[in-house]
């Protein structure tokens, strides 16, 4: 793992380096640099402190989300933010994914609203609309110190169906995924995932140009 945050480190380094003319384009690459980091560095924090998650912080999160791209500015999502202790027991017996919720001060779970998707085939671009919301969720949860890990719900019926009975969603909202978020109680190494065997260049297959 230090061999990969030297790699990532060094490709930082040489990113910031590239040719640009514009003194805003230099001053702006150390903030860059940061955002690369923090999408580097994210990881699943499944466990979690007693310290709870203010109202000003619940808010920037629930505002990263809604910063995400959507197809056509439709915006179709609806977010459930989730601090009431029982409902959080609730909702890690509603997704078995989700146990570490029984132990998180906080929740949200991220909805596709139906009223607001597209129609005919495609209506399910909600579903990309809300997982980068989720992601954007993640990412600033990590940017501010906070854990956080995405547990799914749709498509599996029966876990969908018994978080939007607990939260009394209405039959317009569809429960993507509940992201559970707390002040870390552990520091798992970040995992290296990067294969060059996933990437091709201009056609399948293709080489990156020398």
């Amino acid at each position: 793992m230090k061999t990969y945050l030297v790699s990532l480190a060094a490709l930082l380094a040489l990113a910031s380096c590239g040719p640009s003319s514009k003194d805003s384009e230099t001053s702006s690459q150390g903030g860059a640099n940061h955002v690369v980091e923090a999408i580097m560095t994210r990881t699943s924090i499944r466990s979690y402190t007693a310290q709870t998650v203010g109202n000003d912080t619940i808010e920037i999160l629930l505002r990263a989300g809604m910063a995400a791209p959507t197809a056509v500015n439709k915006q179709p999502w609806h977010f459930v933010a989730i601090t009431d202790r029982a409902k959080l027991d609730s909702i890690a017996v509603a997704n078995p994914n989700a146990g570490m919720a029984k132990e998180a001060p906080l929740a949200i779970v991220v909805c596709g609203d139906m009223n607001k998707a597209l129609e005919g085939n495609v209506r399910d671009f909600w579903i990309q609309d809300c997982s980068a919301a989720t992601e954007n969720i993640l990412l600033a949860a990590h940017a501010l110190g906070l854990g956080a890990v995405w547990t799914g719900l749709h498509p599996n019926d029966e876990r969908a169906k018994a978080v939007s009975e607990l939260l009394k969603l209405p039959d317009s909202l569809v429960p993507l995924c509940a992201i559970i978020i707390g002040h870390p109680a552990e520091s798992p190494e970040p995992k290296d995932k990067w294969l060059p065997e996933n990437v091709s260049y201009n056609v399948y297959g293709g080489k990156q140009s020398k």
